[in-house]
């Protein structure tokens, strides 16, 4: 089968590698434009575009897929008989989702109608959902809404990161949209129930900003999906302190008011969180320095009992 394959990020991957196993014919790959990345802000092409320029597949990176007639007559002039979209990043123009004879599949990581968005793995992990999953569907011209083809379901795993459960259904997505181009033209099409749906928009920089008065396992879920994108943060006398991995404790204190530093040890910092349940952070990073274990920056840092954090404003 002839594809036209939209995709970015790493979690693209699996289903692009998929369909060229499976024998299907990419023809061509459409991926985001290079974009600054990295602590140097180095100019970085996509994950999928450099899998395809390894792969010898042609690369189409349209700034603004909706506006870009060129674009979309170069993905029509490929001729495909289905697009495939998986992460791609833009919403695509009704031209192009109807052009193909099966029109336009996507893979999403998330049981449809729940979590139409952006950003559905790290709601689900957000949330504190026990059980997500794939879905298959055909594009229509409104966000998430189209006919469900298929789907799959999987439990969360405990203490399962965002970006290790997003590969998880990377790499399921991706044996379900082989599954589903070889039926394709028996597959079902179920509309869906939109009024069990459920958003999952764009995180937000302020999204990581730890609250300690919420419970510890509420503050472990956050750092669980956010601490690798954007990033998960808390103040230590008023500069900014990253949160990269910890986990809830089963115990705290219930005097001591949120964000108040119990302990200091070798496993980490012990935090006072809400409702008597504490935090223990594991490793942490100051803004521009390196990652170190809680342990390690506590004692450079002269952190004690009783220091608080948590206090501190945002820039302006």
């Amino acid at each position: 089968m002839k594809v036209v394959f939209f995709g970015s990020p790493s979690a693209a991957l699996p289903s692009l590698e998929g369909l060229i196993r499976a024998g299907h014919h990419v023809e061509l790959v459409v991926t985001q434009p290079d974009r600054p990345a990295g602590r140097g802000r180095r100019t970085t092409p996509s994950e999928v575009k450099k899998a395809a320029v390894e792969k010898g597949l042609p690369v189409l990176e349209p700034s603004r897929i909706r506006k870009d007639e060129t674009a979309a007559e170069r993905i029509r002039s490929a001729d495909a008989d289905v697009n495939v979209v998986v992460a791609y990043g833009q919403i695509i123009p009704d031209a192009i989702i109807y052009a193909p004879r099966h029109r336009s599949l996507n893979v999403h990581f998330s049981l449809l109608p729940r979590y139409r968005g952006a950003a559905p793995v790290q709601w689900t992990i957000l949330n504190g959902d026990t059980e997500t999953g794939v879905s298959i569907i055909e594009l229509n011209d409104r966000m998430d809404e189209g006919d469900i083809l298929a789907w799959t379901k999987v439990p969360v795993l405990s203490g399962e990161t965002a970006d290790e459960l997003e590969a998880r259904l990377a790499s399921l997505g991706a044996e379900l949209l082989i599954a589903s181009l070889e039926r394709i033209e028996d597959l079902p099409h179920v509309p869906q129930d939109h009024g069990r749906a459920t958003l999952a928009p764009k995180i937000r920089k302020e999204d990581g900003r730890i609250d300690w008065g919420r419970t510890a396992e509420a503050v472990d879920r956050q750092v669980r999906a956010l601490a690798s994108n954007p990033g998960v943060y808390t103040f230590l006398r008023g500069r900014r302190l990253l949160v990269h991995r910890g986990r809830a404790m089963a115990d705290g204190s219930p005097s001591a008011a949120p964000g108040t530093v119990l302990g200091a040890g070798p496993e980490g910092l012990f935090i006072a969180c809400g409702e008597g349940t504490s935090y223990l952070v594991e490793r942490v990073q100051a803004e521009g320095r390196a990652v170190l274990s809680a342990r390690a920056f506590s004692l450079g840092t002269r952190i004690e009992v009783g220091d608080r954090l948590g206090e501190g404003r945002e820039p302006a």
